[in-house]
Formats: C-alpha cells, structure tokens, sequence
C-alpha cells in the first residue's frame, strides 16, 4: 500500500476547460489518488505558460485529453502520497510537476536521451491533468527533484519555459565564446538570456519592445535590437554573424530576419509554437550548410543541469502571483500581449 500525510480521501479545485476559447471553471473534483509509480503533489504553485494559450483555444487538439480536462504543467509542491512502487520519494520532498508527465520509455528517442521528442510522451494538463488545481498526479519517475529551500513561486515557470529555454540551447550546441541571437524577451528569451550568460555565450537580443530590450541587457544581453521592418537589412550587414539564432517569439515575423542573420553552418532554433508555414529555398541551404531544427522543453538531465543553476543562484523573472480564480484573466493577457511577466498560480 502507499503511504500519505492525511490518510483520508477529499475534494480539491480545479481550474477545468469545458469548452475551447471559454473561460476555465474552478470546480471541486474528487482528490486523486497516486496508483503504482505515481505521486500526488500538493500544489504550493503553478506558471501559466503560453502553451496554455494554444491548449485552451484548441490549437492542435491530441488524441488523448484528460478527463476532467485541467490544464497546467508548470507546477511545484510537496509530495502528499506515495503510491506503491515508487523508491526515492517522501512524503513532504519538495517536487516539480513539469510538462512531461511520462514517455513510452522503448523509443529511440527515449533510449538515447531525447526523451522530449517521444512521440507518444504525455504532459500535463494535455493529455493528462495538469496542476492548476490543489493537488495533482505526477509520474514519480519524471517529477522533478527540488531543494527544500526554493521558492515555488519563482521555480515554477522553469518546469516549462525555463527547461525550454535550456534545452534550446543545448540543442544550439553553442559553445562559450560563441555568439548567438535570442528572438522574442519574453519569459522563454529572458531566462535564455541568463543562462546563455552564465555560460559564456554572447547573445543578441531581439524584441519589439525596448522594455524588454533593457531587461534583457540587465540580464546579460550584450547587444539589443529593436525588431522593426530593417531588421533583416541591419542584421544582414553584420559583420559578426551569430553561431545560433533561436526563435522564442510566437510569429512568422522573426524568419526572415534569422534567415538574413546567420552564419554559413550555423543553427536556426525553432522554439516557440509558430502554426503558420515560411518560406525557404532548398538552394540556400545547400549553399550555406545552415542547419534548421526544433526543440522541446528539455530532457530530465537537462531540467537537473537547470534546478542546479538555479539553486546555486537563482534566476530571475518578473512574476505576476494571481489566484486560481484569475487564470483565465491570464490566458488573455498572455493572448494578447499584455503580460508584464510571467503569471503564477499560489495556492
């Protein structure tokens, strides 16, 4: 049998999507109870992230959804109950619940590390439910492991942003010394603007905001440019051209000025959901060697590497605390570019 710190069954709220583009109902649900390799985490907080946008309008519905559908993927908490099976986890360790809630585990992809690109993987709050809710289930072998003495409302954008950002640099294969562009200084761009620094990458920062530019700087950007129509043309007449550029902006915009910037043999980063197609000339490729690629939030490695980091010194993020109550308020300001940083749940 598993073991818990109450010990009895109860009732939890739950943000919960009835109907793709309405607003989220917090309802009460039955608390869930951890089967064999499972944890129920107890919700401390949860970051709204802008895939969450694209889940709740209903873009690129899966085959599999929850049921109840509750959305959210960027939690962190405290084990509640253990179910059978599952070693190394306590009662009351503090926990991540990212947007990986398990893979197949027999893919290629999953043997040789890159267990983001499974194709049959299952997040949180898309296919299974997410934590934006009191309590959640996560698969005790892809929770995250946390320090006792993190913050949740800070840590927990990084189970998703954080680890993308992270894990579109690795994908990078940038190299200290090296220099790359960050398109987009949003949430995703400015963490991948601290990490970039602490490694000893250069980055070009890249937002139509000056806003952000200055955030961007003050996180260790060493240039800024403000992304305008002569963008592609001032980034073209680039003398040093960058090793990676990495889109974390939601747009077709950012493309041509990618292409205009990069380096023969360099790397093109697509992390940001973009659903609409853009150009390319197979002739071009041939020509340059550039290589153009994706990436997936990150690896379990990875998101150690990153909570590492982060506990050593911790990252920063404007964060925006709002309630259960106010989710929905916040998939529009993050829909309509009115965020003024990144919007956490606390429970």
């Amino acid at each position: 049998m598993g073991t818990s710190m109450t010990g009895s069954a109860d009732t939890m709220r739950a943000a919960v999507l009835a109907t793709y583009g309405a607003p989220l109902g917090v309802v009460s649900l039955p608390r869930p109870v951890p089967g064999p390799g499972q944890l129920l985490v107890r919700l401390q907080a949860c970051g709204v992230c802008h895939s969450d946008v694209h889940i709740w309008r209903g873009e690129g519905i899966p085959t599999q959804i929850p049921s109840p559908f509750v959305m959210g993927h960027e939690g962190v908490g405290v084990v509640e109950a253990v179910g059978d099976g599952v070693a190394g986890w306590a009662l009351g360790d503090q926990v991540g619940v990212p947007w990986i809630h398990d893979t197949c585990r027999h893919c290629d992809e999953c043997l040789e590390g890159d267990e983001s690109f499974c194709q049959h993987h299952r997040a949180h709050g898309l296919n299974v439910p997410g934590a934006f809710a009191d309590y959640v289930l996560a698969s005790a072998g892809f929770a995250v492991r946390l320090p006792s003495n993190i913050d949740p409302l800070t840590t927990a954008p990084l189970m998703c942003a954080g680890i993308t950002a992270y894990g579109a640099l690795k994908k990078a294969e940038l190299k200290e010394g090296e220099t790359c562009i960050v398109f987009g200084c949003g949430g995703l761009g400015l963490y991948a603007i601290q990490i970039a620094s602490r490694l000893g990458i250069k980055v070009l920062a890249v937002d139509r905001d000056p806003v952000k530019l200055k955030i961007a700087q003050r996180y260790g950007a060493m240039e800024a440019e403000i992304a305008d129509d002569t963008l592609p043309a001032r980034l073209a007449a680039r003398t040093n051209k960058p090793h990676a550029c990495i889109n974390f902006a939601p747009t077709t915009a950012t493309w041509a000025a990618m292409i205009a910037a990069i380096r023969p043999r360099g790397r093109i980063i697509a992390a940001a959901m973009v659903f609409e197609p853009v150009p390319l000339i197979q002739e071009w490729l041939t020509a340059t060697g550039v290589i153009i690629t994706g990436t997936s939030v990150g690896t379990r490695a990875q998101m150690r590497e990153l909570v590492a980091m982060h506990a050593e010194r911790p990252f920063e993020i404007a964060v925006e605390t709002i309630s259960l109550e106010q989710v929905s308020d916040a998939l529009l300001a993050l829909e309509n570019g009115t965020s003024k940083g990144r919007f956490v749940i606390e429970f």
